[in-house]
């Protein structure tokens, strides 16, 4: 009998080690997952605070928290699911989705530059929206308006994370989706809601009455925080714009190395080996800034192109499926 569950205590043990073994896999999975989603993430961190502007500041937080309640959804209970299934179902669907995304991103990146280079040429469809009647139908307009932003963003990030995991058990594919997808989500709008409270924060800190060189070191800090709050915010946009060129383009990139011509791809690694050459000292430096330079101007050719294409053909052809329907 001793021997037996001698065994059964060895058994128990293995058991137990390949379970750690399987959760450190997960684990690790999982940070190299997110790793890949980063630009979006930096994109989805930048986008959120616009859509609390304009609140009174005891709204700020509970709209935050709703926007990363939808998001967390959109992510768990919708894509998720949808994910398990096209990488098991229809695996080789995977990538056109991502370079659809990516011409997504690359759309709304270049929509941000145009906005910027020549502000009444954007195109702007929250234009033709109608106006909402009170405070709280102009807080759910938001809201909605920021979950359905954050749907595009989260599928991308999903189907990235998808794309990063190696082909396996679907079960570890799920928790690292879902792991990926809660950190993300927890870790962006964590961060979005010291944002926009960041400046709330400052103002506080500005009136602190303490009359001691701490007290207005305090105050001091309070200031700053108050006024680089818009350039703090104004920088974030922009590298948020940046980052969504950057992996649009990149994922077009790699989309057209796995089913395009050879020579583009080669022509791109070239160029980073060339560079990582002329200073060895930062090969690594080198590399990644030439494939990030080199992916953000495909972000902005495919994003030039995607402009009049949607504005003058998805949008119309859209607007008349949805007046045929309402017909």
């Amino acid at each position: 009998m001793s021997v037996g569950l001698l065994g059964l205590l060895d058994d128990i043990a293995a058991i137990a080690k390949v379970a750690a073994a399987s959760l450190d896999d997960v684990a690790g999975q999982a940070a190299k997952a997110g790793a890949k989603a980063a630009g979006v993430v930096i994109d989805d961190a930048a986008v959120t605070p616009n859509y609390v502007i304009g609140f009174a500041a005891k709204r700020e937080l509970p709209i935050v928290g709703k926007i990363a309640v939808g998001s967390l959804r959109n992510k768990l209970l919708i894509l998720l699911p949808v994910a398990l299934l096209l990488g098991y179902f229809l695996p080789t669907a995977v990538t056109p989705l991502l370079m659809l995304g990516g011409a997504f991103l690359c759309y709304e990146g270049a929509e941000k530059v145009l906005e910027a280079v020549m502000p009444h040429h954007a195109h702007h469809e929250a234009q033709l929206q109608p106006m909402a009647a009170d405070a709280r139908s102009v807080e759910d307009e938001k809201v909605a308006s920021a979950i359905k932003t954050d749907f595009i963003l989260s599928a991308e990030i999903m189907a990235i994370t998808l794309a990063a995991i190696p082909a396996g058990n679907i079960w570890t594919q799920a928790l690292v989706l879902a792991l990926v997808g809660f950190g993300i989500t927890v870790g962006v709008y964590g961060v979005v809601a010291l944002i926009v409270k960041a400046d709330d924060a400052g103002l506080a800190l500005a009136r602190y009455d303490g009359a001691s060189i701490i007290g207005a070191a305090i105050r001091s800090l309070g200031r700053a925080l108050v006024r680089g709050m818009p350039t703090f915010l104004a920088v974030l946009s922009t590298v948020g714009t940046a980052a969504m060129i950057w992996v649009g383009g990149g994922i077009i990139l790699h989309g057209i190395e796995k089913y395009g011509p050879p020579v583009v791809g080669r022509m791109v690694h070239a160029a980073t080996e060339v560079a990582a050459h002329a200073l060895p000292s930062i090969a690594g430096i080198i590399e990644w800034s030439v494939e990030a330079a080199i992916s953000g101007i495909v972000g902005l050719i495919v994003g030039a192109v995607a402009i009049p294409t949607v504005q003058y053909g998805l949008s119309p052809a859209w607007k008349r499926v949805k007046g045929l329907r309402q017909a």
